[in-house]
């Protein structure tokens, strides 16, 4: 899509989850899945950033942060939607206050499902995906 990416470097938004996500895609981190190795990064800015990836169902108090965190990242930009919440399909859809997942903000580029999903599936998933970007 016009910009090769060596790194792939990605803010994570924690949108009101439970935190399940949140433990897998960590896990990602540790020496056994190794995702820096696959070319994968977490950042903390957003103007660091690729995109964001999303957790949780996007709540009330955090559907504007995720909005300037998403404003905040430069063009070209992709949003990843992590776990069924993020997809709008969870346990907390139909909550008092939430808002059915990142379509709220806008249509995700990448969709990976599980309640949470596995640290092999996610490293699999955007692997996969990374390769459509070059």
């Amino acid at each position: 899509m016009g910009k090769s990416i060596q790194v792939l470097q990605l803010r994570h938004v924690d949108a009101g989850s439970c935190n399940g996500c949140e433990q897998e895609l960590t896990a990602l981190g540790n020496r056994f899945y190794d995702m820096q190795h696959s070319g994968i990064d977490v950042v903390a800015s957003p103007r660091h950033a690729d995109g964001l990836v999303v957790t949780g169902p996007v709540t009330d108090t955090m559907k504007r942060p995720l909005m300037q965190d998403w404003d905040a990242v430069p063009e070209p930009k992709w949003l990843i939607a992590l776990g069924d919440c993020a997809a709008g399909c969870g346990v907390f859809q139909g909550a008092y206050a939430c808002y059915s997942g990142v379509a709220s903000v806008r249509p995700p580029d990448l969709v990976i499902m599980g309640c949470p999903p596995l640290p092999q599936d996610i490293l699999r998933q955007i692997t996969v995906w990374r390769k459509t970007l070059d």
